[in-house]
């Protein structure tokens, strides 16, 4: 059964929680406690997007996984090394990006077969409820470039409406950044039957090497 802390009734906002004054580590201290939403009282610790404030692209997940509850970091578990990997095949440099998600609490149920957490999609009210951590993080890095991870970040990120499916590692007009792209999450990758594996993790670098050569063909 899923433990919850008692505390004092949820905003529905982190706008609520939000420092006057915006910077990173402002920021991540004011995180820490937020109570916008209810997910605090299921993950472990809020995980904070982490990367250099001058960073010119930014990654953006959907929440972080198991591993990132317990470590507080964003993207260090299975999937954030199937990313690095993929990134450094790429031509790109995660040292020199922002990584962040979506919802930054871990959502998960028991596993009814042991002691596993299994992770839950958020709700549409969990992700807006969240969402101006997001909007911080962008107000203060301001990326030329917003990569969303996913479809729950991409329809975050570019509408309802948006189909990674049908658009990944395509150009995407937003007013977030100079632009922005879109691909799977590395744990779709990860999630692959291992016949198909070696060629979803192609497809994930293609994608990610669209980035890098917008990059390169468009220095700052």
């Amino acid at each position: 059964m899923v433990t919850t802390r008692k505390s004092p009734i949820e905003t529905g906002s982190a706008a609520d929680f939000l420092p006057a004054r915006l910077s990173l580590p402002a920021l991540r201290r004011a995180a820490a406690g937020c109570r916008g939403c209810h997910l605090w009282r299921v993950g472990t610790q809020t995980v904070f997007g982490e990367g250099a404030r001058s960073a010119e692209m930014m990654f953006v997940g959907e929440q972080p996984g198991d591993q990132e509850d317990r470590a507080g970091h964003p993207f260090v578990g299975p999937s954030g090394q199937l990313l690095d990997g993929a990134l450094e095949r790429a031509g790109l440099d995660r040292a020199e990006a922002y990584v962040t998600n979506v919802v930054k609490h871990f959502k998960w149920v028991p596993d009814p077969r042991g002691k596993r957490r299994i992770h839950k999609t958020p709700t549409a009210p969990e992700i807006r409820a969240c969402r101006p951590w997001l909007d911080a993080e962008l107000a203060v890095v301001k990326p030329r470039v917003i990569v969303a991870l996913g479809a729950i970040a991409a329809k975050a990120l570019f509408g309802r409406t948006f189909r990674v499916t049908a658009r990944r590692g395509r150009v995407v007009a937003t007013p977030l950044a100079d632009v922005g792209f879109a691909t799977v999450h590395p744990s779709s990758v990860l999630r692959s039957p291992s016949g198909l594996r070696a060629e979803a993790e192609k497809q994930f670098v293609h994608d990610l090497k669209q980035v890098a050569r917008w990059m390169e063909t468009h220095p700052r």
